[in-house]
């Protein structure tokens, strides 16, 4: 494998991301006393900050790698959406696949944050499905933006609202007319929509959730993979990705079956993980590699953006390091 030219391949890809998304906002600052109205801590404010959350972190790992990403989503038409606008432009994204609905809340997840520990989380957000207006702006969207050329169609899917069982279903077989690779990064509600999708990528918890069982990760792998068959069976796909935490990945492509351990790192923080492994697992996928290659690229991103706090895009150069050596031995 020539690991550089597949890097570099990765310039001429347009991958298209379609999902939920959020603004993760963080109120940082200081405590040393309690308040004398209630027995909770008083911050003294230092800091603000505002990133990109949701999908649109798919997004921002979809740029790192130095391919381009079109975000399509739903926010409201809210002060929340003018600040997301704005995100976007900031780190350089098109606004160009999104929607403002009147009667829809941009998702706004803020964490206060006191001497470097959260003390409280507060969500502003609809969980509510789009109307059939609204799916068919959106699935029109969605089009247009397929028929001007993209690589692949990730469904980054949270559970708010934005893919339905309806739109999901039109895009995949839109996606399938024009050629295009679909991925998935699934949640419970939607989990058994997903038909025919080329990728699909649960963990553990969500494969469980999904399929309605416990399921356990053990040294006897066959309910695992019991439960990956009944999985296929449900949906046709062609490629089972599950990520298992500290156990690492295994990838099921066609009769192949491969189990890859998790690297050893210093873990500060798993979050946003999950989007690193389906943004680089789509970019591997696109130039043409096999199940076994995609595991093991994916696998490595997704243990090397743990090593940052917060929610953090994949440094490429790191990951092309880290796939050259571990390729070469």
């Amino acid at each position: 494998m020539n690991v550089e030219a597949i890097f570099g391949s990765f310039k001429s890809k347009r991958i298209l991301i379609v999902g939920d998304v959020m603004i993760d906002a963080y109120l940082k600052g200081k405590v040393s006393r309690i308040s004398p109205e209630a027995p909770v801590p008083i911050i003294n404010l230092q800091a603000r900050e505002e990133r990109l959350g949701g999908a649109a972190n798919v997004a921002m790992n979809i740029k790192a790698m130095g391919a381009e990403p079109i975000l399509c989503t739903v926010v409201g038409d809210d002060g929340g959406a003018d600040r997301f606008d704005r995100l976007l432009k900031n780190e350089g994204l098109t606004n160009e696949g999104i929607i403002r609905f009147a009667d829809r809340v941009t998702a706004v997840k803020t964490r206060v944050i006191g001497n470097n520990q959260q003390l409280l989380r507060v969500d502003e957000e609809m969980i509510q499905n789009l109307s059939t207006e609204q799916e068919d702006q959106l699935v029109q969207k969605v089009e247009s933006l397929i028929k001007k050329g993209v690589d692949a169609l990730i469904f980054e899917d949270y559970n708010k609202g934005t893919l339905t069982a309806e739109v999901i279903r039109r895009l995949i077989e839109i996606a399938k007319e024009n050629g295009v690779l679909t991925t998935v990064d699934p949640k419970f509600e939607n989990f058994l929509n997903y038909t025919g999708v080329t990728l699909f990528k649960p963990n553990l918890k969500e494969l469980s959730e999904g399929l309605g069982r416990l399921i356990e990760f053990s040294e006897d792998r066959s309910q695992f993979e019991s439960a990956v068959a009944e999985l296929e069976n449900k949906l046709n796909n062609t490629y089972t990705f599950v990520t298992l935490s500290e156990h690492g990945v295994f990838m099921k492509d066609g009769d192949g079956k491969h189990y890859l351990p998790a690297h050893r790192r210093s873990i500060s923080d798993v979050s946003g993980a999950g989007d690193t492994v389906i943004a680089v697992a789509t970019l591997c996928l696109s130039a043409g590699l096999s199940g076994l290659e995609v595991a093991q690229i994916a696998n490595l991103a997704g243990g090397l953006v743990c090593e940052h706090r917060g929610v953090v895009p994949i440094d490429r150069d790191r990951l092309l390091s880290e796939t050259i050596k571990t390729m070469n031995t």
